[in-house]
């Protein structure tokens, strides 16, 4: 490889061996430091480049991109603050295991300390939310420092895909010249022909993962204890990259079936929505979906008996009340992760299973197999799942009950625009709903379906910053189309966002649930405390997005919540990006969640199908 400079030497090599390792794609902020790495980047045929202005809605777009695809998206940028604002989507990447690759470019070890402009301590700036940090050699012509360089990029790709997923971040010392300036003698004409100037055909060294699976013995004692319990239950928490693409719906659904056991789908599970829900069977539900899969309960479950069996894949659901119903529940626990991790946070979990979920799941499915008749009775409790089946479809009567155009008219409701979203999105396309309560409502209301729905949330730490950046990001990874449901202040907070419409080339139908202010702080006890909670929490702030959607070139409609399932319908019709603004008053839509709520429960004690208000 050839190069008029050092530095271009160094940012071409890393640029190659990350493309030779299989990286597709990079969001670049300008500056002038990163400038070997932008240019490399730009020159490469095999590598997409999104530019963005802002670093912290680079990396929020990256971290989107990275979480649709499940393979590492790179970042760039200059020293200084421009790496501190990745920070942010490098936590989300960390909790959420999505592999991110951050390469931050710096001054060079003589100017650190110094007061050098733009200079900051930028060692291990992310701490221990990065899988693996390492700063790269200074940059020279050197058989033995490009070896390693092209094997650091190696290293990298693989840790940012490895047991758990994540970022990586590489910090990438420069000094000047930063352009592609010609420095005689800088890189010898006949590094090119050296086996660390060339590479090698495909990547510098092959990293293959493997899978962590159980022993048959162990197989066989998870199926003893699941056939043996009367009321068995599969819950599918929120669902990692990884484990969306490679977790078998259809065979969760098969072992769900076979053990007579309820599975809760969370709905970033990757298994409440898709065709594995739909198909005729003797236990169809009346909607095209087999009763095996349950959206519903977080209304409900309250009121059901406890699982004496519980079987849990994923992250911790969405659903509080279903996550305080498994805390209470005097029953044995197993959780399934692959990197052995403890995340449970309420501490009732009785066994790890250090292992994929999909490799436990067909390893269940052997183990049935294999038994012959040994294993007779499954699901004794006849009553168990007849319980469920009642309970999600009373929630679900009364929820459609709610959600009339009628209804909407006199009692406005946010749950409404979740369950329409959802329920009218095409078939296939990829949802995006931010933290905050559209996550919520999406839980409660949004029903499974037989679509091809790949609903995200950046539920790791669980922040309503970069929302829109990573929905977009999302988008860019697919040609599907892209619906964003996100609340006011996060699409505020995330407005520089918005250029990526632009300068990505990315469509959306943005939802904008728009209450004035944080509404889910209603759901805390200092609602009761005014002031000082309307100054401080709720925190109104009289935006008119209209003119923001304005300034970024979108087309904005404000809609009536009767009105929107009929503009939502029209907006996914259209080409370009289209703003559908709905108005709610946030304290009476928690009143309105509520006494769902209560209806719900009332129904289910009850035990008969319910009436109307």
């Amino acid at each position: 490889m050839s190069a008029p400079n050092r530095a271009t030497l160094w940012g071409r090599v890393l640029a190659d061996e990350l493309a030779n390792g299989g990286l597709e794609a990079v969001c670049i902020a300008p500056g002038s430091r990163s400038t070997p790495l932008t240019v490399a980047f730009a020159e490469h045929p095999e590598i997409d480049v999104y530019s963005h202005l802002d670093e912290r809605s680079a990396a929020y777009f990256a971290l989107g991109r990275a979480r649709r695809t499940g393979e590492p998206t790179a970042l760039v940028c200059t020293s200084g603050t421009a790496a501190a604002n990745f920070h942010p989507a490098v936590m989300e990447a960390d909790q959420a295991r999505v592999p991110l690759l951050v390469l931050t470019a710096d001054r060079p070890p003589e100017l650190r300390d110094s007061g050098a402009n733009q200079t900051v301590d930028q060692v291990k700036l992310y701490g221990d939310a990065v899988r693996w940090y390492t700063e790269l050699p200074e940059p020279e012509a050197d058989e033995r420092k490009v070896r390693s360089l092209r094997t650091t990029a190696a290293r990298a790709l693989s840790e940012t895909t490895g047991v758990p997923p994540g970022p990586v971040h590489l910090n990438c010392p420069f000094r000047k010249p930063l352009e592609p300036i010609e420095v005689p003698g800088d890189v010898p004409d006949s590094f090119a022909e050296t086996t660390a100037g060339w590479g090698r055909d495909g990547p510098f060294v092959d990293a293959t993962g493997g899978t962590r699976t159980l022993a048959d013995d162990d197989h066989r004692r998870l199926l003893r204890a699941l056939a043996a319990a009367d009321r068995p239950l599969l819950v599918a928490g929120p669902a990692d990259p990884a484990t969306l693409a490679a977790l078998e719906p259809a065979a969760v659904t098969e072992l769900a079936d076979r053990l007579g056991a309820p599975l809760l789908a969370d709905p970033l599970s990757g298994l409440r929505f898709g065709p594995h829900v739909g198909g005729e069977s003797e236990r169809d539900d009346g909607n095209g979906g087999p009763r095996t899969i349950y959206g519903g309960y977080d209304a409900y479950i309250a009121e059901l008996p406890a699982p004496d069996v519980v079987l849990r894949i994923g992250d911790s659901p969405t659903s509080k009340p279903l996550r305080h119903w498994l805390r209470d529940a005097n029953a044995r626990q197993f959780l399934v992760d692959p990197a052995g991790s403890w995340r449970e946070a309420t501490f009732t979990a009785t066994d790890l299973l250090a292992a994929e979920p999909e490799a436990v799941v067909d390893g269940l499915l052997e183990a049935l197999a294999a038994s012959g008749g040994e294993i007779e009775e499954i699901g004794t409790d006849d009553a168990w799942r007849a319980r469920f089946d009642a309970a999600e479809r009373r929630h679900w009567a009364i929820r459609d009950e709610a959600l009339t155009a009628d209804a909407l008219e006199s009692d406005p409701f946010e749950g409404a625009i979740l369950a329409s979203a959802v329920s009218n999105a095409p078939d296939p396309a990829t949802v995006f709903v931010s933290n905050s309560m559209p996550i919520r409502d999406a839980d409660r209301f949004a029903r499974p379906r037989a679509a091809d729905l790949t609903v995200l949330a950046n539920r790791g730490a669980s922040g309503i910053d970069g929302i829109a950046s990573t929905a977009l990001g999302a988008g860019s990874a697919t040609d599907d189309p892209l619906v964003l449901v996100t609340g006011d202040l996060a699409f505020y907070h995330d407005s520089n966002g918005l250029l990526a419409v632009d300068r990505c080339d990315v469509a959306a139908t943005i939802v904008l649930l728009d209450n004035d202010g944080g509404g889910i702080f209603h759901k805390l006890p200092i609602e009761e405390f005014d002031p000082p909670f309307t100054d401080q929490f709720k925190t109104p702030h009289g935006v008119e997005f209209e003119e923001l959607a304005d300034a970024h070139g979108l087309e904005f409609e404000r809609v009536a919540p009767a009105a929107f399932a009929d503009a939502y319908r029209r907006s996914l019709e259209r080409p370009g990006t289209q703003v559908l603004a709905v108005e709610f008053d946030s304290d009476a839509n928690h009143r309105r969640r509520d006494a769902l709520e209560r209806r719900v429960q009332n129904a289910i004690g009850a035990g008969s199908e319910p009436e109307r208000d």
